[in-house]
């Protein structure tokens, strides 16, 4: 195992700003997304001028930026705002709103406008093939299975995801997104079946060095933590 040989591209997926920069600067690191719920966590008030700074400092790679309203007419009004901001924005819609209508005709409207969208929050293959149909002949788009939370479930998402990757052949300028990756191993998955794209959070990409590691000294490295825990913590028996 080792990054270099990987052809699945890795974004970033986060809303700090500072972070989200210095990946940048990593040749690996080939775009980002982001989401409502991320930037809440990072304390983000406001969304444009947030978004603004972020394309500011990362104009040469695509950028994802989430619609927020749970209206079909205005969804497709705030689209067209973020994508205004620029070539390198790719806009997220929901593949259903809160009603669990679904955003498959809004897709296809701002996909055949020049939208490139990111249709995020698809569990299903049903709704691969539903979101697939409204962005084929469209503009670059992104299809963004949430793989991580399929196996929250207890289900492998490894033969999903291999079917979406075969039910994307037919929309060339669609990518498949390999959302919300529970582990490291996840990227390595994810390029073994030919997914275009895998998100991948900080925490998952502090675990880099360990790619190749022999497992002789990962197993002495944790037996030293364990001995060493101990130790600090004054543990007697």
């Amino acid at each position: 195992m080792n990054m270099t040989n990987l052809t699945v591209k890795i974004f970033g997926d986060g809303a700090e700003l500072d972070g989200m920069v210095n990946l940048a600067r990593e040749p690996y690191i080939k775009g980002f997304t982001t989401n409502p719920t991320l930037m809440r966590k990072a304390g983000v008030a406001d969304y444009r001028a947030f978004a603004k700074q972020v394309l500011a400092a990362i104009p040469d790679k695509p950028v994802s930026f989430e619609v927020f309203s749970d209206e079909f007419a205005e969804m497709e009004r705030q689209a067209t705002a973020i994508a205004s901001w620029g070539d390198n924005v790719y806009v997220k819609i929901p593949v259903t709103n809160t009603a669990r209508q679904p955003a498959y005709d809004l897709i296809r409207t701002l996909s055949q406008a020049g939208v490139k969208v990111n249709v995020t929050a698809i569990m299903t293959l049903s709704q691969v093939r539903h979101v697939v149909d409204a962005v084929s002949g469209g503009a670059p788009s992104c299809v963004s299975v949430f793989a991580g939370r399929i196996a929250d479930t207890g289900r492998d998402p490894v033969p999903l995801m291999s079917a979406a990757v075969e039910l994307l052949r037919i929309a060339p300028r669609a990518e498949l997104i390999w959302a919300s990756p529970r582990e490291l191993l996840n990227v390595f998955q994810a390029d073994a079946i030919g997914c275009h794209i895998i998100t991948v959070t900080n925490d998952l990409l502090k675990k880099l060095a360990l790619v190749g590691k022999d497992l002789d000294d990962y197993s002495l490295d944790t037996v030293k933590m364990f001995h060493d825990d101990a130790a600090r913590a004054g543990f007697r028996l």
